[in-house]
């Protein structure tokens, strides 16, 4: 028998033996998520995080005046009064583009590598809206932080369109050069709110 008849014999085995379930009992425990970990990974990402309890406030500062495109299901409430807002109502790309910036909340953030998940819902809307501008601010609950990966996937519908965001965008080539704003925006602010 050769070494090959042999590799696929075991693999003829373990495929007769495969019932197509996936085992899910694994780490089912998680220790409380550490915000000023989730703080220390989105900075080295070159995330710029604000702590908080002024939203409407810390997004005029960061963005002065413009036009922002928000998702359908996002609070006015969060917004200052004297930007420009653009509901995304199916607007084109070349619209949301051209805005000064997104404002999104989130569904979970990682506080273990530092990611933040967006999902589709109404307050963070279509995943176009956060690659476009080149400013995405997101908005994020302190319940909302994880510890880790796996605790994210448990909480997250995976029917749902789901966006991943570890800090601004960007890509290094072959020559390790990073650029920003490839696949994305170049600039990340979080919101992470505080008790009031």
């Amino acid at each position: 028998m050769s070494s090959k008849d042999l590799i696929l014999g075991r693999i003829r085995a373990a495929r007769a033996a495969y019932d197509g379930s996936i085992p899910r009992d694994y780490r089912r425990s998680f220790p409380p998520a550490d915000l000023n970990l989730l703080v220390d990974r989105l900075v080295d990402y070159k995330a710029e995080v604000h702590r908080t309890s002024d939203i409407s406030g810390t997004i005029k500062m960061i963005l002065g005046a413009g036009v922002v495109v928000i998702p359908p299901g996002l609070p006015r409430g969060w917004l200052p009064p004297d930007i420009s807002v653009l509901p995304d109502e199916s607007l084109p790309a070349d619209r949301i583009a051209a805005a000064d910036g997104v404002v999104t909340a989130a569904a979970v953030a990682v506080a273990e590598t530092g990611t933040i998940v967006l999902d589709g819902s109404p307050d963070q809307g279509r995943r176009i809206i956060s690659l476009l501008p080149d400013l995405h601010i997101c908005v994020l609950r302190p319940e909302q932080v994880v510890a880790s990966v796996p605790e994210a996937v448990a909480r997250l519908d995976p029917t749902r369109p789901l966006t991943w965001i570890s800090g601004p965008s960007a890509t290094s080539d072959i020559e390790l050069n990073r650029v920003e704003g490839v696949h994305g925006p170049r600039n990340l602010h979080v919101i992470l709110l505080e008790a009031l």
